[in-house]
């Protein structure tokens, strides 16, 4: 299996081929890997960028009619989606960890904390690796059981290697996986118990992805979940946005906050919301779209505040390492949607990262890591500053479980008191 890669000195097919061996109805209803730039039109298979531009593709689709009695019918996970995926009918039947159909938490304490009207914490912290990417995987293990990959693999800031590691684990197929060096010890421990080929590499996240997109161009058979099976990785995704509109009632959220790493994430939950308005699943309704970046890695943020149509690369420097990405594939289509829906992309420092991890566990219970505190922090800053509605449907995404980043805020909590065990020693605190 080779790879349409973009970066320099690699080879790209000028006409990708069909792939041979294809079963009928191998990708569902999708049709095609279309291009996002120039529209051109490529077999569906290991590619990722066009021939006629290098610009990226993504899966288009010809849907049947499907209703909501149809989805509600399917099973409590991302399958019962599977219409809208570019997966086969039968995707229940492969092995795989069934992620997907979280909680939509209604998050009172925090809305009064923040001065806001309806709140809701969509939380994949629940999910079978504990983090979102566990959505993505799933959807890229199909696509590269469906091109018969030999290896399952990709570079990760963490999250991605542990769904990885679990998922290829799960389905019997040997799984290599990419780490910065200097990874926290949870995310590294958390890909290790799955799999005896984690790599960790001397550099940042863009270091290993380009290594990772090397190694694609180079090894056959090696199905990259992120590189030349990305196109079906990152429709993922867009279940997040089918399960909060479906969690709503079938209505879409008139506000919604999502973290930004490479971006993807944004762009899909955009893609779905367009997707459940042209099927008539739900009603056709202005939504505003808000990106979370850390101030130590906010190049998309730094691009929407500075008004640029381009996303300048920064060397990442932040506690938020799994939204440390300094390069930013999807960046500038962040920007097009924050714009065009009237929402925008903030950044909050680290401190502020801690604080937002602290917030939401201390008002809603949820434990999250250092994107959810990014997200929540975000948050807070947006209402301060006016730039959200508090008087409007608001959803923010909760992306991870924060058992995952324990050093982030290791120095920030602990015992209010250390006692002898008599009750006067308690009274003493003041906590009676």
């Amino acid at each position: 299996m080779s790879a349409v890669v973009a970066e320099q000195g690699s080879t790209t097919p000028s006409t990708p081929e069909a792939v041979a061996g294809l079963r009928p109805g191998a990708f569902g209803n999708a049709t095609a890997l279309s291009c996002r730039e120039c529209g051109h039109q490529v077999a569906l298979g290991p590619f990722y960028a066009c021939p006629e531009c290098f610009g990226p593709l993504e899966v288009a689709y010809d849907f049947p009619a499907v209703t909501r009695e149809q989805i509600a019918a399917g099973p409590a996970n991302i399958w019962r989606y599977k219409a809208l995926l570019p997966v086969p009918t039968d995707i229940e039947q492969s092995p795989n960890t069934e992620p997907g159909f979280t909680r939509l938490l209604k998050a009172d304490n925090l809305a009064r904390e923040l001065g806001l009207t309806n709140l809701w914490v969509k939380d994949d912290s629940t999910n079978p690796t504990n983090s979102f990417k566990d959505r993505v995987v799933a959807c890229a293990l199909s696509a590269a059981r469906e091109l018969h990959a030999k290896v399952f693999a990709c570079p990760s800031t963490g999250n991605l290697a542990n769904a990885v590691a679990a998922a290829g684990a799960r389905a019997g197929i040997k799984t290599v996986v990419f780490i910065p060096a200097d990874l926290e010890k949870p995310k590294q421990v958390n890909s290790a118990v799955y799999t005896d080929s984690l790599v960790a590499v001397n550099g940042n996240y863009d270091d290993v992805n380009r290594l990772a997109s090397e190694i694609a161009g180079e090894e056959e058979g090696w199905a990259f979940v992120n590189v030349n099976v990305r196109p079906f990785y990152a429709e993922g995704s867009k279940t997040l946005g089918y399960e909060i509109a479906e969690q709503l009632g079938w209505r879409l959220p008139d506000q919604v906050v999502i973290p930004v790493a490479s971006g993807s994430q944004l762009t899909k939950v955009d893609k779905a919301f367009q997707e459940l308005i042209t099927l008539g699943l739900v009603e056709d309704k202005p939504y505003r779209i808000f990106g979370a970046q850390a101030t130590g890695c906010s190049p998309v943020s730094a691009a929407f505040k500075d008004g640029h149509q381009v996303v300048r690369p920064v060397r990442p420097n932040t506690i938020a390492k799994s939204l440390a990405i300094g390069n930013p594939a999807d960046g500038v289509y962040v920007l097009d949607i924050c714009r065009r829906t009237g929402g925008a992309v903030e950044d909050v420092t680290d401190d502020e990262v801690r604080e937002g991890i602290l917030l939401l566990a201390r008002t809603e219970g949820i434990f999250t890591e250092t994107a959810g505190g990014t997200t929540t922090g975000v948050l807070k800053k947006l209402v301060e500053t006016g730039q959200l509605d508090p008087t409007l449907d608001t959803v923010i995404i909760n992306t991870g479980m924060g058992l995952k980043t324990l050093d982030a805020v290791a120095d920030s909590v602990g015992p209010a008191a250390t006692i002898d065990p008599s009750y006067a020693a308690f009274t003493a605190t003041g906590l009676a």
